[in-house]
């Protein structure tokens, strides 16, 4: 599709041209005639599918240049995708003269953004308890606002904002249109649109109702723990769920995982709520990159993005197997299950043989047993929550602010009612963690320590 085909105004058409934008791209193409329908739209899109032209080019072509009022709201996850939306939404503007975009986020001066808001602004780009907190101080007013946008939304609720986007939603008119774009779908996003939203049309542009993609191969070996480390060796993934069937099995290989440094973690029916906690935020946080795993505490478990799955024992039964392996190559993405079988298990592994599936043996794999797997991130735990009236944007604010760190080196954030967990890139913990102990956040002290 071209932008001619759409009713845009010359000049938005000769500014779109000048920028490049010769035809629409897919996530283009399918939401901005909705856009300029006014009406709300789930999108999943990814980062570099243009899905900032499709909302900007759509909430400026419905400005009032006019009326020096908010009239369209965007909500980022950080300050870093903040500032690459506003200068993109800066770029089309020129089409139109006096169109005033302003940037309200963490880690800048409180007092410059209160002089910016004064003289008002016709588009607000900000992360969300930055701007929750201008509403709050009445510095900002949405009763103008025509367009709400929430850009990331799954990242959005990884880092913990959730709470602080429903806020700064009550602020805002019941009649208005609200643009939810997401990298991926899942059932606590459908549940938001179904909360913020009207009759919102989906839009996918990755098809993630389609069958998993994955690579399934079946092992043959006198010892597990060493083919799977040539395995982790060979592959590199970035997350593994290895399925055991039994605890003591669990507990036992994340153990000597641990001793051969490869990071390693355990969830079995053994652990209390609060271990159980410890352990599933660090893995869908990225600071243990592989979970052991028995079929009973994983239940509920969902992990986006996993790389791996491997059956350390062969499942009982084909619909266990099905489920197990079902959890990678989930929105598009290629996954790999791998099942390893000793020689006593040869019986039982007749009912797993078809032509997709490849049988070889250990003495194929071509990883090295001296493989070491580290983490991404180091958890960061804040002996503070929602009791405490803590959130995501005042620990952002922290590391941050005090500590220094940036954004993109801050990873998931979780939020309990007495605990928070924060995932902080490796090189930068030590820093994060004496920052934050000798600090405070929210102007009082709380015990940090590392898990």
């Amino acid at each position: 599709m071209n932008f001619s085909e759409l009713p845009l105004e010359a000049s938005m058409l000769q500014t779109l041209d000048s920028l490049g934008y010769t035809s629409a791209t897919p996530i283009q193409a399918q939401t901005l005639p909705l856009i300029l329908e006014n009406k709300d739209i789930i999108a999943e899109a990814k980062t570099g599918s243009g899905k900032t032209a499709a909302f900007g080019i759509g909430l400026l072509s419905k400005l009032d240049v006019k009326k020096f009022r908010v009239q369209s709201l965007v909500l980022c996850p950080t300050r870093e995708l903040a500032d690459q939306v506003a200068k993109e939404l800066r770029k089309i503007a020129r089409f139109k003269h006096n169109i005033k975009i302003l940037m309200l986020t963490g880690g800048e001066s409180f007092g410059k953004q209160l002089g910016s808001l004064s003289h008002q602004a016709h588009i607000v780009v900000g992360t969300p308890g930055r701007v929750l907190k201008h509403l709050n101080k009445e510095s900002l007013e949405l009763t103008h606002l025509q367009t709400l946008v929430l850009d990331e939304a799954d990242r959005m609720l990884d880092m913990g904002f959730l709470e602080e986007v429903e806020s700064v939603i009550n602020f805002a008119p019941k009649e208005r249109q609200t643009l939810l774009f997401s990298a991926t779908y899942d059932s606590t996003i459908t549940a938001i649109s179904k909360k913020i939203q009207h009759d919102a049309v989906a839009v996918k542009t990755t098809h993630e109702e389609l069958a998993n993609k994955i690579k399934e191969e079946f092992i043959a070996t006198a010892n597990k723990e060493e083919s799977f480390i040539k395995i982790l060796s060979e592959y590199k993934p970035r997350n593994v769920i290895v399925f055991t069937n039994t605890k003591i099995e669990a507990k036992e290989l994340a153990e000597s995982l641990q001793k051969r440094k490869i990071d390693a973690i355990a969830i079995h029916g053994d652990l209390e709520q609060y271990e159980r906690n410890d352990v599933l935020v660090q893995f869908a946080n990225k600071s243990c990159p592989i979970l052991v795993a028995t079929d009973v505490a994983a239940r509920g478990l969902d992990i986006k993005e996993l790389s791996m799955v491997v059956n350390f024992d062969l499942p009982h039964g084909a619909e266990t197997y099905t489920h197990r392996i079902g959890r990678t190559g989930r929105a598009g993405a290629e996954g790999i299950a791998i099942t390893l079988y000793g020689s006593y298990e040869n019986e039982k592994l007749e009912e797993y043989r078809d032509e997709k599936r490849l049988f070889i043996d250990d003495a194929q794999l071509k990883g090295s047993l001296n493989f070491e797997l580290k983490p991404e991130f180091v958890t960061l735990v804040i002996e503070g929550g929602k009791k405490d009236k803590l959130r995501a944007g005042d620990l952002l604010g922290a590391l941050t602010g005090d500590a220094g760190l940036g954004g993109s080196s801050i990873g998931k954030i979780d939020i309990y009612d007495r605990q928070a967990y924060v995932a902080i890139e490796t090189r930068f913990i030590d820093d994060a963690h004496k920052r934050l102990k000798s600090g405070k956040i929210k102007g009082k002290k709380f015990s940090v320590w590392v898990l």
